[in-house]
């Protein structure tokens, strides 16, 4: 008999762990929610608003707080964030005291397109629809389409991407043979760019300029920049 009592000790000690788990997992799931907490994970401003989040995460309530955690389905909410066309990705989790969690990347604009009604071109070179809560400093993209402007992507990433670019570049024009002339904050001259390659060259090239021409205070003087010829700029002057 004696053999036997460490068996029934492990069997009893076993029983009681699961009785104790499945107590605190009943308990865990009865329990209400707390609070939620919103973070958004990219720099840029939000495009929308916490309560629009919040009515996404319980659709059927106004507020998360106060409902069941069992009654929650996290892979449905993340489903429904993810219908927003601002929200690029999403995550939904539930902390083990009440607090309902949710980290929201937001699609990232990088040009504002001129059509009917205006949009967004985003980073993935995807379609986005203005937003009602905040409006992206972009540039302007106008030219040969206003339903496919996917091909320059690359280039608007590196405006946006570029301190110097980003604070110049205004608006982006593409031409019906696919090149692309650039429209300054500050200066009347158009920059064409030519064709979508040879980016980080075409920049490098157009800021030597630029510095060398501010300095001698002759930037203003010029109408035309021309990036398209290699490692030189053509640059036309007013008559």
């Amino acid at each position: 008999m004696k053999k036997y009592i460490p068996i029934i000790k492990f069997v009893l000690l076993l029983v009681l762990v699961v009785f104790l788990f499945s107590f605190t997992q009943k308990r865990n799931a009865s329990r209400k929610l707390s609070k939620i907490d919103i973070e958004f994970l990219d720099e840029n401003d939000p495009f929308i608003t916490l309560s629009t989040v919040n009515k996404l995460l319980v659709q059927n309530s106004d507020s998360v707080t106060g409902v069941d955690k069992e009654a929650l389905v996290l892979k449905e909410m993340e489903s429904r964030l993810l219908t927003n066309a601002m929200i690029r990705n999403a995550q939904v989790y539930v902390t083990v005291d009440g607090v309902l969690g949710a980290k929201i990347e937001q699609r990232n604009p990088i040009g504002r397109v001129a059509a009917s009604p205006n949009y967004y071109l985003d980073e993935d070179g995807k379609k986005m629809p203005l937003s009602s809560v905040y409006a992206a400093r972009v540039p302007i993209i106008t030219g040969r389409s206003t339903t496919n402007f996917t091909e320059i992507t690359p280039l608007l990433v590196n405006i946006v991407e570029d301190d110097f670019m980003r604070q110049s570049v205004v608006g982006v024009q593409l031409t019906e043979e696919g090149n692309v002339i650039m429209k300054l904050r500050t200066y009347d001259f158009d920059v064409h760019f030519g064709k979508v390659k040879n980016i980080a060259l075409k920049f490098q090239n157009f800021k030597a300029f630029y510095q060398k021409t501010k300095e001698d205070k002759t930037l203003q003087r010029y109408k035309k920049i021309d990036l398209q010829f290699g490692n030189q700029v053509v640059a036309t002057k007013t008559e």
